[in-house]
């Protein structure tokens, strides 16, 4: 009884979803979002040439969530525990790379699933870094994402991408790292984008 009636206590003194957060023992967090490098569209002069699908990017378990991971080291993987993505990781890609390949007027329609049966392209990838390393007294964002884009009507591999971002974060801190994830992340969608534009034969430098 006792027990109960100290629970009953703290319940009516903390506030709101605060209370049961704490009851649960779930931490408030901060919730992020990255941006792409433009939401400006762009004209490329040929026409609307292709549907692209922005299949959900795969990634293993320990990215496969809304926690920022931090790495003290290569073999250890942990998460900041006062911020999170306002979506896992692999979606948090999948919704920077509609907006990135959206922009352009190359695509009838860029999506996370076709209009009809089926697109004329489907975008495929896997997530490998998605985090924070720990370098001295700051950090290096590292993104890496290995890519194919697929042609739909006969299952043909017509491009495969690596790719790579970095940035530096001079803390450890949130308020740090966040920009520096954004940072990689703008990074990162321009290189796909563009690949992903002379991948159905659109030369990127010609928009505008």
């Amino acid at each position: 009884m006792r027990l109960t009636a100290a629970l009953l206590m703290l319940t009516l003194t903390l506030p709101g979803c605060a209370a049961l957060k704490a009851l649960e023992g779930e931490p408030d967090r901060d919730v992020f979002e990255l941006r792409p490098p433009s939401d400006q569209p762009q004209r490329c002069g040929r026409g609307r040439l292709a549907e692209l699908v922005i299949e959900p990017p795969k990634a293993r378990g320990t990215l496969d969530t809304d926690r920022i991971m931090i790495r003290p080291n290569q073999l250890q993987t942990q998460y900041l525990p006062d911020a999170r993505w306002g979506d896992t990781v692999p979606t948090t890609l999948q919704t920077l790379l509609v907006r990135g390949f959206g922009r352009y007027d190359a695509f009838t329609h860029v999506g996370r699933a076709p209009l009809g049966t089926a697109g004329d392209y489907a975008l495929i990838s896997e997530v490998q870094d998605f985090n924070a390393e720990v370098a001295g007294k700051g950090a290096l964002i590292k993104l890496t994402v290995d890519a194919q884009l697929v042609r739909e009507m006969d299952a043909t591999v017509v491009a495969r991408g690596h790719f790579a971002t970095t940035a530096q974060a001079a803390t450890t801190k949130t308020a740090d790292l966040i920009p520096a994830f954004d940072a990689a992340g703008q990074q990162l969608v321009a290189q796909m984008t563009d690949w992903g534009l002379n991948g159905i034969g659109v030369n990127p430098a010609r928009c505008r």
